[in-house]
């Protein structure tokens, strides 16, 4: 039974990871939006600075910062331009480049004329990123080991299926709910079942997690009407409509936002659980679908409780400066929980923990049908359930 099972999660984890190699080739339709012919990305350095042109306005600067930079990749390494940042007046939005800064900088190039135009887009950070995966993964298969590579292999499958499949999916007209929900219960196998094996624990944890999804996908819907939330609170939601994407539905995508957001707390309270059960059932094989449910109840209880508040307060980042704003100014309470703001980050953050508390009871129910089953040659006594 051992040999089979380890043999069904190789095949498994083989199966995941070429389903990430084939969602990652997979053609978006969107990769040469913003690319024109002759365009070109390079990391450059920059030179020197001048700030002469910049007008410092309390906490933020406008005007123009020229540069010298140059460019230290690809074809054209080696020369130097002189380009110019300009700056808003927003500090969200600017940037300001000091010597020695590595930066990203977009060419655009003729075979005649070489170089025709330069600018500098930001600071280069791609090899900052990769150094940092590196050292997350690396550092992931040293603790874990053999689990590590699998929590790896769901963390980039799950990347994967966001960027490739599920956001281009939506940009090309699927309903973001609909979508959603898809791609959450696909996510949701894979890395249930690669963590926890393709199992009764596995498939307990996966009922429970994606009864939670509906459920809260089903109330988030109904309180994100009910409040007359519109869905453009989220960044650069109003600007999809403009790129193009009036067809998008932004209260739809707010809402697939929630359960989406949710899911991944709602799979590890579920894994909680059912890991627990089936650990009572391992131990006591003869005890009683009842007194497993029972034991089920009281983990439930207390992992929930917790994950609750986890939840509130990796939320509570999100809005942390807005809520600063309205305290500094002495805003009335009740004018702070009426603004759109505010109450689509309290539809977020409620219906989520919502979510979260019903996976609890689902999970515990699925766990005592699917682990509850009595085992062959043990009488179906009951053992006290702790």
């Amino acid at each position: 039974m051992v040999k089979r099972e380890t043999g069904r999660d190789i095949m498994f984890v083989l199966a995941c990871v070429s389903l990430t190699i084939l969602f990652f080739i997979l053609p978006t339709k969107f990769e040469g939006a913003s690319q024109s012919a002759g365009s070109l990305r390079a990391r450059g350095k920059v030179i020197e600075v001048n700030n002469k042109r910049l007008l410092s306005i309390g906490p933020v600067k406008q005007g123009e910062q020229q540069m010298e930079v140059e460019i230290r990749s690809g074809p054209f390494k080696g020369e130097v331009f002189s380009g110019s940042n300009n700056l808003i007046g927003k500090i969200e939005l600017d940037k300001i480049f000091a010597p020695g800064d590595s930066v990203l900088v977009v060419l655009s190039v003729s075979e005649e004329a070489g170089i025709r135009h330069a600018q500098v887009y930001d600071h280069y950070r791609t090899d900052k990123t990769i150094f940092l995966c590196v050292l997350f993964f690396a550092f992931i298969i040293l603790v874990m080991g053999w689990m590590g590579v699998k929590i790896i292999i769901s963390f980039v499958f799950t990347a994967t299926a966001l960027i490739r499949v599920l956001f281009p999916a939506m940009l090309r007209g699927w309903d973001p709910i609909f979508a959603s929900v898809l791609i959450t219960a696909l996510l949701t196998a894979v890395i249930i079942f690669l963590v926890g094996g393709i199992t009764r624990r596995g498939l307990t944890a996966f009922a429970g997690s994606m009864g939670g999804v509906l459920l809260t996908s089903v109330l988030a819907f109904f309180f994100t009407y009910w409040f007359k939330i519109h869905g453009a609170v989220r960044p650069f939601a109003e600007a999809l409509l403009y790129s193009g994407y009036t067809h998008l539905n932004l209260a739809h995508l707010f809402i697939s936002g929630i359960f989406l957001a949710s899911s991944g707390a709602m799979m590890d309270l579920s894994m909680d659980i059912a890991s627990a059960m089936h650990e009572i059932k391992t131990q006591y094989p003869a005890i009683s679908r009842i007194n497993l449910i029972k034991s089920g109840v009281s983990v439930s209880r207390h992992v929930a409780g917790t994950m609750s508040t986890t939840l509130l307060l990796a939320y509570s980042a999100e809005y942390t400066a807005m809520i600063m704003t309205f305290i500094a100014q002495g805003i009335p309470v009740e004018n702070v929980i009426n603004m759109v703001w505010v109450s689509s980050e309290v539809v977020h953050t409620l219906v989520g923990c919502f979510g979260l508390v019903l996976v609890a009871p689902l999970t515990v129910f699925a766990g005592g049908i699917i682990l509850g089953k009595p085992s062959k040659g043990t009488p179906a006594a009951g053992v006290p359930g702790g």
